[in-house]
């Protein structure tokens, strides 16, 4: 079974960081495109980041330039840098791989940005 295991979330004073890790297990034989969304209660998920099996990234206008995501593949690792945090920024915090036609998802990493 594919598994997506999340770390990372926490409370962060404005402008301050965090470091979100997803690592993924099971029964993966391809390096595939991984992203990051987040999603408030009662409110859509949105996307934020995503990093394709060769490290090319593209990222939410809202985030660009504050997140970094980056991967390690010998770990099948994904990561989300997240600098200069924002209240706006609060949110659970999912990380995503797309593999055989299935959606997989972690769990959730709730990330609280407040003073």
């Amino acid at each position: 079974q594919v598994q997506l295991v999340e770390s990372g979330g926490g409370l962060v004073q404005p402008g301050g960081s965090l470091r979100l890790s997803c690592a993924a297990s099971g029964s993966i034989f391809t390096i595939n495109d991984m992203g990051w969304y987040r999603q408030d209660p009662g409110k859509q998920r949105e996307w934020v980041a995503i990093i394709s099996s060769g490290g090319s990234t593209n990222y939410a206008g809202s985030v660009k330039g504050r997140f970094t995501i980056s991967r390690d593949n010998a770990k099948n690792t994904v990561y989300l840098q997240m600098n200069r945090l924002k209240p706006e920024d609060t949110a659970v915090y999912y990380c995503h791989m797309y593999y055989l036609d299935e959606d997989y998802w972690g769990q959730g990493t709730q990330v609280t940005v407040s003073s």
